[in-house]
C-alpha cells in the first residue's frame, strides 16, 4: 500500500498531478453554489487548496512554483489577448470619463491600504494580499508575489492568506456600494433605462447606411471616385445607385456618374449622417427592403475572413471590386459594424458584409475564405511567441527615482502588455492572432485554476492560526479598502460626471474585475450597459491594478 501514502503525501510528479487535479475539482464545484445569487465561481479552488495545504498535502516547492507562475502567466496572457483590441478604444470619447473613475478606485484602493498599514503595523506585503482580496484581483497578487520574490528571494505566504480572508466580502462590498449608490440619489430605473434608449437611438458610433437623393449641383455629372477625392477625411461607401432616367438599380462603381434625383444607398458612420446626406442632396426615407425588391439580380452575403494570408493586408490592396464587380460595404469585426474603407485592415475572423451577383460573391469568397473550420484551429505560435517576449520584457530591469531595487513588470505585467499589443496591431505584423471564445475562455480558465490552487497549498500551513489571531481583523481591513474607495469614485460619477446608474454599477463592477458583480449589475436592466460600462474600464484596470501591486511592494515593503 505504499503506492497510496506516496499519491496522496509524497513529492512525485504524480501526486503534484493529483493533488492540482482533486483541488481544482472540488473547488469548481463548491464555486457552482450560489447565496443570494452570488457566487464566488472559481475562487474556491483557493479555499480548498488552503484546506489541502492546512493538512499537509503538499508537494515538491520547485513544481508548485512552476505550476504558480506558469498559470499566471497563462492567465493574464489570455486576459491581454481578449482586451487587447477594445484597449486603445476605451481611451477616447466616453471612455475616458469612465476609465478616471475606475483608476480613481485604484488609487484610493492603494492609498487606503498604506494608511491602514501604516495605522496599524501590518507589513506592507501582507496589506498588498489583503487588498489584492478586498478588490478580488488575482493578477494584482501574483504580480507582487512576484516582485517580492525577484527582490528578497523568498516568498511570503501572509499575501496569499490575507488575499483568501479578504475576498468573500470583498464581493459583498461592491454589491452593497451599488446598492446604497441607487438609495442615495434615489434613482429611478424606468428613466435610467429610457436615458439608455435614448443613447441607443444615436449611430455615431457605428456603421450605418441611410439612403440619399442627389440634388447638389455641385456634386451633378461626376463620378462616385471625383466625390470621394474632394472629401478624402470621410470614410463612406456608396454601394448601390438607382439611375432617375433609367429607373434601374446597379451596384455602384468608381466609375458611376452621378446625375440629378438619381439616388444612392450609402454606408457610413452614424455621426457623418448629415453632413454626407448635405454633400450629395438630402436624406430620403427609403428602406433597405426597397433596395433589395428592385434589384433582385444583386444578393447581400455575409462572408468571414478564414484566410491566415488575408491577414494584416488593407482592404482596397484586395482590388475585390475591380476584379469581381462586387461592393464590400461593411466590416463587423468583434460585434461592431465598420465601414469598409479601402484603408481598413483586415483581421482573421473579420465579417465582410458583401453586394454582388451570385457569381461575384463567389470569387470573392475564394479570396476570403469563409471557411469556419479553420478558425477552429488554434493559432498557437502567436500565444507562445507572445508568451517568450513578455517573460523577457517582463525581467528587464528598470531603474526608478527614489526606489532602491529595480522595478520589473514580472511574469504579470510584462505578458500582460505584450499580450495587448500583439492582439491589437499583430495583424500589421503578419501575426495571426485570431483565436475563438471559448478557446480564450478555456486558456484563461486553466490558467487561473493552477495558480490559485499553489496559492491556495502554499498559503495552508499556518492560516487557521492566522484566522483566529489577525484573521478577522484582516476581514475588516478588507472591507473598508473595498467599500470607501467605491463609495467616494461611485458619487463623484453620479453626481460629477452625470453616468447612467447602469452604465456606474458596471464601471463599479470593472474596477474590481469581478464578475459576480457584473452578474448582480446586469440583473438590473435589460440592457447590456453594465456590461459595457464593465468592459470599457476592465482593460486600463487590470493594467493599474497589477502595475500598482507591484510598485506598493518595491516602494514600501
Amino acid at each position: 500500500m505504499n503506492w497510496i501514502q506516496e499519491l496522496l503525501f509524497g513529492q512525485s510528479i504524480g501526486h503534484s498531478i493529483f493533488l492540482i487535479g482533486i483541488i481544482i475539482t472540488f473547488g469548481l464545484l463548491l464555486g457552482k453554489i450560489k447565496i443570494a445569487g452570488i457566487s464566488l465561481g472559481s475562487t474556491f479552488i483557493l479555499f480548498v487548496g488552503i484546506l489541502m495545504g492546512h493538512f499537509h498535502m503538499t508537494m515538491d516547492a520547485n513544481i508548485l512554483h512552476f505550476l504558480r507562475d506558469f498559470g499566471l502567466i497563462l492567465f493574464v496572457y489570455a486576459i491581454g489577448m481578449r482586451v487587447g483590441p477594445g484597449f486603445f478604444a476605451s481611451l477616447k470619447g466616453e471612455g475616458i470619463k469612465l476609465n478616471i473613475l475606475a483608476v480613481g478606485v485604484v488609487i484610493l484602493g492603494a492609498t487606503t491600504a498604506l494608511i491602514i498599514g501604516q495605522i496599524t503595523g501590518i507589513k506592507t506585503t501582507t496589506m498588498v494580499g489583503i487588498m489584492s482580496g478586498a478588490v478580488t484581483n488575482t493578477p494584482g497578487l501574483g504580480a507582487a508575489r512576484q516582485a517580492f520574490a525577484d527582490m528578497t528571494g523568498a516568498e511570503d505566504p501572509t499575501m496569499g492568506m490575507g488575499y483568501a480572508v479578504a475576498y468573500p466580502l470583498g464581493v459583498v462590498g461592491i454589491i452593497l456600494t451599488m446598492i446604497l449608490v441607487r438609495t442615495i440619489f434615489k434613482v429611478d430605473f424606468n428613466k435610467e433605462n429610457n436615458d439608455i434608449d435614448a443613447i441607443a437611438n444615436d449611430e455615431s458610433n457605428s456603421a450605418t447606411a441611410i439612403s440619399i437623393q442627389v440634388e447638389n449641383p455641385a456634386i451633378c455629372g461626376k463620378t462616385i471616385r471625383e466625390v470621394k477625392a474632394l472629401f478624402p477625411e470621410r470614410d463612406f461607401v456608396i454601394s448601390r445607385h438607382w439611375n432617375n432616367e433609367t429607373n434601374e438599380i446597379n451596384l455602384a462603381t468608381p466609375d458611376t456618374v452621378l446625375n440629378h434625383d438619381d439616388k444612392i444607398f450609402v454606408i457610413l458612420q452614424g455621426g457623418d449622417t448629415e453632413i454626407i446626406a448635405t454633400i450629395f442632396g438630402k436624406e430620403i426615407p427609403m428602406e433597405r427592403r426597397q433596395w433589395v425588391r428592385q434589384s433582385s439580380q444583386f444578393i447581400n452575403r455575409r462572408i468571414l475572413v478564414t484566410k491566415s494570408e488575408i491577414n494584416g493586408k488593407r482592404l482596397g490592396s484586395l482590388s475585390l471590386r475591380k476584379i469581381y464587380g462586387c461592393n464590400i460595404t461593411r466590416v463587423n469585426r468583434s460585434g461592431v459594424d465598420l465601414v469598409a474603407s479601402k484603408e481598413l485592415v483586415l483581421q482573421l475572423g473579420d465579417t465582410l458584409s458583401v453586394v454582388g451577383t451570385e457569381a461575384s460573391i463567389a470569387g470573392v469568397e475564394k479570396v476570403i475564405g469563409n471557411q469556419m473550420e479553420r478558425l477552429n484551429h488554434p493559432n498557437l505560435i502567436s500565444w507562445f511567441i507572445g508568451i517568450a517576449i513578455g517573460v523577457i520584457l517582463g525581467s528587464i530591469p528598470i531603474m526608478l527615482p527614489g526606489v532602491p531595487q529595480p522595478f520589473k513588470l514580472g511574469l504579470a505585467g510584462g505578458p500582460l502588455i505584450v499580450a495587448i499589443l500583439i492582439s491589437r496591431f499583430g495583424a500589421k505584423w503578419k501575426m495571426v492572432t485570431y483565436s475563438t471564445q471559448s478557446a480564450n475562455l478555456m486558456m484563461s480558465e486553466i490558467g487561473i485554476s493552477l495558480f490559485l490552487a499553489c496559492v491556495g497549498i502554499g498559503a495552508g500551513d499556518g492560516f487557521v492560526d492566522t484566522l483566529r489571531n489577525e484573521g478577522l481583523s484582516w476581514v475588516g481591513y478588507g472591507f473598508i479598502i473595498t467599500f470607501i474607495p467605491l463609495m467616494i469614485m461611485g458619487i463623484v460619477g453620479r453626481k460629477v460626471f452625470k453616468v447612467n446608474y447602469f452604465t456606474l454599477t458596471g464601471v463599479i463592477a470593472g474596477s474590481h474585475t469581478d464578475p459576480p458583480a457584473l452578474a448582480y449589475a446586469n440583473g438590473l436592466t435589460k440592457h447590456d450597459a453594465p456590461a459595457v460600462g464593465y468592459a470599457t474600464v476592465y482593460p486600463l484596470t487590470m493594467f493599474f491594478r497589477v502595475l500598482i501591486a507591484e510598485l506598493m511592494v518595491l516602494l514600501f515593503s
